[in-house]
């Protein structure tokens, strides 16, 4: 009797930092140097520092949780293995749903920055037409195998911070030592704000957490992948700061702030390379939650808790090919029919919950899993996974009622699909 076909373990550790630093570098990037300096002014890399520490506790915490498996399915598999079925799938929900409304925001962000360069993709049928051909060319790269879906995010990571790099190669010589202060300490008020807007910024690192079963080995290379995409990403992030504000004049005001400092270090061509680089840089985190999502169903299918179809491996191709189809379906339509803000903010909440919840179940799985072979235990006792998730949930006390309420419809949703599945179980 043959055994079904198993996913293929083809993602090594720069496959895996590319998904982090991919998730990480998106969108955000392009448009908050300005928000953060309207906030904090010259003090502003500041921000990027306290967001990038508040990070790295919740980041400590997942690269933990991912020593421990090598299946699919990345917070949905901590939360049941630490606190049992219902409250897993509830958690992989929220991830799920995360995954679906991030994507969902990119393209629309994709179609907005593309319709600089090329104006009929900001409405109409341009901008189904753009949607349409970039779901469906990341869509068929992941059918036809994991290998290749890993090398479109790392072609598109190595894209995305080409132009970042030269950018700050010419613009850092360049920024006026007196517009930007290292060493000041801001006001707290603004920089509680400024983070909580930043900490969203460098959300995205977990999707490395997902792809387990086709990492080579996962165990050894998710703590290093994440460690080094949120460390580099940080310093990526202080740095263009230090660039946007040392360069442009009323960088707060501006709508387009990097391409504002590529043409203020580049020139007019400048401008249209950063601008280039954003539509690129919304196409590789798409590319990366494309390979991602899928994963997550499969990971339900697996577990008993979605239908089994979404489950079955493409005999040749070796992925989740009815997955990964359901799953483009799903951002096609979101794509379309919801709003950007509408979106990032599910994805937003989301995020927090299930952030919270991985965090949560570090200390667990310690104490339920004290024979397992750990490659990275992290140091301090309870002191990492409580004060990250303090930080999770601090932020999630910020949400307004109207993020409130579509959170808990979420949590609604996931409840009764989770109660369904068991009792068919």
């Amino acid at each position: 009797m043959s055994r079904a076909p198993g996913l293929a373990r083809e993602v090594g550790l720069i496959g895996l930092t590319a998904i982090a630093v991919n998730g990480v570098v998106g969108s955000g990037i392009f448009v908050l140097p300005a928000t953060v300096a309207g906030l904090m002014g010259e003090s502003s890399p500041v921000a990027y520092v306290v967001a990038g520490a508040l990070t790295a506790l919740v980041v400590l915490c997942f690269a933990e949780a991912g020593s421990l498996f090598e299946e699919t399915g990345g917070p949905y598999i901590y939360a049941r293995a630490a606190f049992g079925r219902f409250v897993g799938f509830e958690v992989g929900w929220m991830f799920f749903l995360s995954r679906l409304a991030a994507a969902a925001a990119i393209a629309n962000a994709f179609t907005a920055y593309l319709a600089t360069l090329w104006p009929g993709a900001g409405a109409g049928g341009g901008r189904l037409a753009a949607i349409t051909l970039l779901v469906g060319l990341l869509t068929a790269v992941n059918l036809v195998g994991v290998r290749y879906g890993s090398w479109t995010v790392n072609a598109l990571t190595v894209a995305k911070l080409l132009p970042l790099f030269l950018l700050l190669a010419v613009g850092l010589p360049m920024a006026d030592p007196e517009r930007y202060r290292l060493l000041s300490l801001p006001d707290g008020g603004a920089l509680r704000r400024a983070a909580l807007l930043l900490v969203f910024a460098f959300g995205g690192f977990e999707n490395a957490n997902v792809p387990s079963e086709e990492a080579q080995n996962p165990r050894r290379d998710l703590p290093i992948a994440l460690v080094v995409a949120i460390a580099s990403t940080a310093v990526l992030y202080v740095l263009i700061q230090i660039v946007a504000l040392g360069t442009v004049p009323g960088l707060a005001q501006e709508k387009a702030p990097l391409a504002a400092a590529g043409r203020a270090v580049l020139g007019p061509m400048g401008a249209l390379l950063i601008t280039s680089c954003a539509v690129v840089s919304t196409s590789g985190s798409l590319s990366a939650l494309v390979l991602v999502g899928p994963r997550i169903l499969y990971a339900f299918a697996q577990g008993g808790q979605l239908p089994a179809a979404l489950g079955r491996v493409h005999p040749t191709y070796r992925t989740p090919h009815v997955g990964v189809l359901v799953f483009a379906l799903l951002i096609w339509v979101a794509a379309l029919f919801g709003s950007f803000a509408q979106l990032a903010a599910i994805s937003a909440i989301a995020r927090l919950l299930f952030s919270a919840a991985t965090c949560l179940a570090v200390p667990v799985l310690r104490r339920k899993m004290p024979d397992a072979q750990r490659r990275l235990t992290v140091p301090g006792g309870m002191l990492v996974p409580v004060a990250a998730s303090a930080v999770s949930l601090w932020l999630l006390s910020g949400i307004t009622p109207s993020q409130a309420t579509a959170g808990a419809i979420a949590l609604g949703v996931g409840a009764a699909l989770g109660l369904l599945a068991e009792r068919r179980r």
